[in-house]
């Protein structure tokens, strides 16, 4: 038996009965019941993001002299208490909801106004002193709310990712001078190419996820135009002058982001294509770490019948029946994430195609899968770097072994003994496994002193050595 005390509230729909300590309100309750969608809860970011929207509001419709000092006060300090993490709780309805999160924001409005209420001595649910409505979501429109919190939640979700993708970026650079000497066979189409240096191979890491990082800062410019004031289409009805030309820089100040307000709010308002950039640059950057994690899983093959050119460190056991096993589980991780956000970036993408005239209305699973693209990633990150590439080892005699039995030594012959004869040589040594070098002293083609120059190993793998050479 529910022994629980209600408080009776009503709405457009009806009323219903909720919680008497509940600092929700009849919208929330509602909407919690008819979205029961994913079980999860809205972003803690994206709360305390909505709460500082309501605070920049309290402040700005007070400077405008439309919501009295007391009633601002009390909802500035509730604004505050939610963005040090109070009253989690009470933000009950799912994340992926209908009606372009109406309910997200009436779920923040009820929660201020309540607790306002009580800060001026009135009781949860009356609204006497504060509404939700008329006081807290004062000249604002979910339509305005809701993408400008999703843009300030994708600027802090940013920061940790990036930090962890230049961490990264280093670890990598690290290797590359640690295995700078170990001379290996480079692979194109998995078969044998042209010497290279592991090092190489690491440094072509490092470069790409300092692109990634670029790309993604870059990109992430365009969350600094917000469409707040623009209200329900972008006309920014029922605001007024102070409001419509303050409200962003106050949010600034509450913020610290660079924001700017929209030069087109119903463009702003409408179109969710900066969102889309977004999750693609993300996508982008967890497609090239699985790229890179795939070559991890090739190189650390084995360890006996495999390349086994590398060691990943041993995290865990590797099988439940074969004694021994270790298997790459961070680098498989990491792919997996990138599947993931491959998923979620369609969904953005079909989710962003599908709004129609002035609102998109599906930006409540934008922002879920959004939000969850960029943690996953940088969780991601942080394990690939701790876990595995921080302890990878080099097996320098394997990379020096498999790279002398090469055949494809044999390219730095062309420029001596021609493509035909060289192709001839790399065929024979395929066939007899007799080395390059050998096969070439036998027919007496270069003399020993001058293949030795020919095949140095390590000037294959420095185009300036490469070119001096030639010019002497």
């Amino acid at each position: 038996m529910n022994l629980e005390k209600m408080r009776m509230e009503s709405d457009s729909i009806g009323e219903m009965e909720v919680p008497v300590d509940a600092y929700y309100g009849v919208q929330s309750l509602r909407a919690k019941q008819n979205f029961p969608i994913t079980g999860n809860k809205l972003h803690p970011l994206f709360i305390q993001n909505l709460a500082k929207i309501k605070k920049a509001a309290a402040l700005t419709n007070r400077s405008a002299l439309r919501l009295p000092v007391t009633k601002a006060s009390a909802i500035i300090k509730a604004c505050d208490e939610i963005v040090e993490g109070k009253f989690r709780d009470e933000f009950i309805v799912d994340a992926i909801q209908g009606g372009a999160g109406t309910s997200a924001n009436m779920n923040i409005n009820e929660v201020i106004a309540n607790r306002a209420e009580e800060i001026l001595g009135g009781k949860k649910g009356a609204y006497l002193l504060v509404h939700p409505n008329d006081h807290v979501n004062m000249a604002q429109s979910t339509n305005d709310v809701i993408p400008t919190a999703g843009k300030l939640t994708v600027l802090d979700l940013l920061k940790p990712l990036t930090k962890e993708l230049d961490r990264l970026a280093v670890c990598l650079t690290e290797k590359s001078e640690e295995f700078d000497d170990v001379l290996k066979m480079g692979r194109t189409q998995l078969q044998d190419a042209v010497p290279m240096r592991l090092g190489q191979t690491f440094h072509s890491y490092s470069s790409m996820v300092r692109r990634d990082v670029e790309r993604i800062r870059s990109i992430s410019h365009e969350m600094y135009t917000v469409n707040l004031g623009g209200t329900a289409i972008g006309s920014a009805i029922n605001v007024s002058e102070i409001y419509l030309h303050n409200i962003v820089p106050k949010l600034k100040k509450v913020t610290g982001y660079p924001l700017k307000q929209a030069d087109d709010l119903f463009d702003a308002t409408e179109n969710l294509d900066g969102f889309v950039a977004i999750s693609g640059a993300v996508k982008t950057c967890a497609i090239d770490l699985s790229k890179m994690c795939n070559d991890l899983r090739l190189l650390s093959s084995g360890p006996k019948t495999g390349l086994g050119e590398i060691n990943l460190p041993a995290r865990q056991n590797g099988s439940s029946i074969m004694p021994g096993k270790v298997n790459p589980v961070i680098p498989e991780v990491v792919t997996q994430v990138a599947f993931h956000i491959v998923g979620h970036d369609t969904t953005i993408t079909m989710a962003a195609e599908a709004g129609q005239m002035e609102l998109n209305a599906f930006e409540p699973v934008v922002f879920y899968n959004l939000f969850e693209s960029i943690s996953t990633l940088q969780e991601a990150v942080s394990t690939l770097i701790d876990n595995c590439i921080s302890g990878i080892t080099a097996n320098r005699e394997r990379c020096l072994s498999l790279m002398e039995s090469s055949a494809g030594i044999a390219t730095a012959l062309c420029p001596y003994l021609g493509y035909k004869t060289s192709a001839r040589i790399a065929k024979t040594s395929l066939k007899t496994g007799k080395t390059v070098r050998e096969l070439v002293l036998e027919e007496n083609l270069i003399k020993a002193d001058e293949l030795d120059e020919v095949l140095d190993a390590y000037a294959m793998t420095e185009p300036e050595v490469v070119l001096i050479k030639k010019a002497m």
